[in-house]
């Protein structure tokens, strides 16, 4: 097999230990260097100083847990840095430790074989680090208010029956009160506000329970954990509209897409960048994610197609996107309830995420807003196909139909 690289450095990386192998090809020989250096960042200077030394050009890695994150830093200044997926370069079962993996990733990277996995630029690393972790706390404050619920079902004040948002201005008032000590469900029912008034007869059944000091002081420690991601979820929003800003004209063309709204569609730009020539295709770039069917073939016979391991962020917001979608009367829409029939809920809206990232892909590459007329089945063409169902219905049923069109009625002559 062809040598593409006669000098380059294969890396295994560890929380505390890299086993570094340098590989080189003297007077038509390899010869292997095997050394092991500390994660800290004196011991990752020296390895780039021996890197420099060497004259190393080309470094290679796994891109193990955020293990890997500290050494393509600082191994990036000096030598080009291939990340690849473990997946592809783990090494035959029974034969396997440091030396021997450092060893088969230097081999691998001489000839070419390890597939660079998409790492992006520290602005968009950034943002990246704001949306995950906006969702995190999402997830968290969710958590919290379902504590509080359980904690009310727990003292037979079914409030939650009765308020469509607990923690709006009228729930909140009624939870406050509890906590303060006020237990006369009438009082209580009172700090209703605006619609919620209505409902004040159902309220003074709904707030009369047992409600304990034991309960009070939970659910003041729930509120007061709401409080506090709500505190945390706002700053990284006005942090995540900073980092933002310079999308502006993308993220029009994503939110644009139908069920993608504005934090759909930074977190969309987040993990795929904005620049879409990197990934060459939609095809790739729904590989990449994780939201395409996979291939598993053999003997003529197609297998099962189960979608591989992606971008579980990325995947995550498109899903929700495409539940989003299934509610307007668009192309994607109307695609999502046929599937739906067909195939099931969750395998329609992963099959219209896949639709809704690849339509992105194509606009941001146009440069072009979204338009259902262009984007989705001609009006014509749909009329055609509503018709021949309609027919192909009433052939079940035993009727012979025939069509004629209703003369629509001239227009009446103005006085």
């Amino acid at each position: 097999m062809e040598v593409m690289h006669a000098v380059c450095c294969g890396i295994d990386v560890h929380k505390d230990v890299l086993v570094v192998c340098l590989r080189c090809v003297v007077d038509g020989a390899a010869q292997k260097t095997t050394r092991q250096y500390g994660t800290t960042l004196p011991e990752l200077r020296k390895l780039a100083e021996w890197l420099v030394e060497q004259r190393c050009p080309i470094v290679g890695m796994e891109s193990t847990g955020v293990y890997w994150k500290p050494v393509y830093h600082v191994l990036s200044q000096v030598a080009e840095v291939l990340v690849g997926n473990p997946r592809d370069m783990h090494r035959r079962p029974g034969k396997k430790t440091d030396r021997i993996d450092a060893d088969w990733i230097s081999e691998l990277l001489a000839h070419d074989l390890i597939r660079p996995s998409f790492v992006p630029s520290p602005e968009q690393r950034a943002l990246r680090d704001l949306t995950r972790t906006r969702v995190t706390l999402v997830q968290s404050r969710t958590q919290a208010k379902n504590r509080v619920h359980k904690l009310l079902e727990d003292t037979n004040i079914k409030l939650g029956s009765v308020v469509t948002d607990l923690f709006g201005k009228s729930g909140r008032a009624m939870l406050n009160a509890l906590v303060a000590g006020e237990r006369n469900p009438q009082k209580l029912a009172q700090l209703a506000l605006g619609t919620l008034r209505k409902k004040v007869p159902q309220l003074e059944l709904a707030l009369e329970g047992m409600f304990t000091e034991h309960h009070a002081a939970l659910i003041k420690m729930g509120l007061a954990e709401v409080d506090l991601l709500d505190q945390h979820i706002a700053e990284l929003e006005k942090r995540i509209g900073e980092l933002s800003g310079k999308m502006g004209p993308k993220i029009d063309i994503c939110d644009s897409v139908p069920g993608v709204d504005r934090t759909a569609a930074v977190a969309v730009l987040a993990e795929t960048g904005e620049d879409m020539s990197r990934y060459g295709s939609a095809k790739r770039l729904g590989s990449w994610s994780g939201v395409c069917p996979g291939n598993n073939e053999s003997a003529g016979k197609r297998y099962s197609g189960r979608t591989r391991r992606g971008n579980k962020w990325l995947r995550r917001v498109l899903v929700q996107c495409a539940w989003a979608a299934r509610k307007t009367d668009t192309a994607i829409g109307r695609r999502f309830r046929t599937l739906q029939v067909r195939i099931g809920g969750k395998k329609a809206a992963l099959a219209t995420a896949h639709q809704i990232l690849t339509t992105v892909y194509h606009l941001l590459v146009k440069g072009v807003r979204y338009d259902d007329e262009k984007c989705g089945r001609p009006k014509p063409e749909r009329e055609v196909r509503q018709r021949l169902n309609a027919i192909r219905q009433l052939a079940q049923l035993g009727y012979s139909v025939t069509l004629q069109p209703i003369a629509t009625a001239p227009a009446p002559t103005p006085a």
